[in-house]
């Protein structure tokens, strides 16, 4: 019984020490991981759509809460004035979920561009949702306050060709993004007016 005892504590002293040691651990490198993420995965999306902005938007960004989440805003300077954000959103495609920045111009409510950050869609088919600029294009100018939807389920983005799913994640997490803009609008744009004084 005494040996068991004897387990029992040093069981609980190794695991309270792992636990801290994991939990200092992650919050020592939280901040990297994030720069590295951004820096690598999401930033060249963000700089491409807000190409020609004045500013650095991976440097300029502001978090909103929504819901148990928090959100990252990437803030975009034209002509002087900070008038564009990017965020994330996501939808599932054919082998899973799809991470999409979309960019909107919060002036006139529309969709300066979008871009495909993560996905494990295959190779040549499906990955195409990333590198080819006629499919994202179609969303440019779009009002951001609609349901995006492929022209096969009545929508106005053509799919890419044989990689209707792939196309649906896409279309799918750009509507999600309309949502949540709608919901955040009055943050987001209380973010830019403190930027713009």
């Amino acid at each position: 019984m005494r040996e068991m005892v004897k387990m029992i504590i040093v069981l609980t002293i190794l695991s309270t020490f792992s636990g801290t040691l994991l939990a200092a651990l992650h919050n020592k490198t939280k901040d990297r991981i994030e720069y590295q993420q951004l820096k690598f995965v999401k930033g060249p999306a963000i700089r491409e759509i807000l190409k020609g902005s004045s500013n650095d938007p991976i440097i300029d960004r502001f978090k909103i809460k929504d819901g148990d989440m928090e959100k990252s805003f990437f803030i975009g300077v034209f002509d002087g004035e900070a008038n564009s954000v990017v965020f994330e959103t996501f939808g599932t495609g054919f082998q899973g979920q799809i991470g999409l920045m979309v960019g909107v111009n919060i002036k006139d409510d529309k969709i300066v561009a979008v871009g495909v950050t993560t996905h494990s869609e295959t190779p040549g088919v499906g990955s195409l949702a990333k590198t080819d600029p006629i499919f994202v294009s179609q969303f440019k100018g779009l009002p951001i306050d609609q349901v995006f939807k492929v022209k096969a389920d009545g929508g106005q983005i053509d799919a890419m060709s044989g990689a209707t799913l792939t196309s649906r994640g896409v279309t799918t997490a750009a509507t999600d993004g309309s949502k949540m803009y709608k919901r955040l609008k009055l943050q987001i744009t209380e973010n830019l007016k403190s930027l713009n004084k």
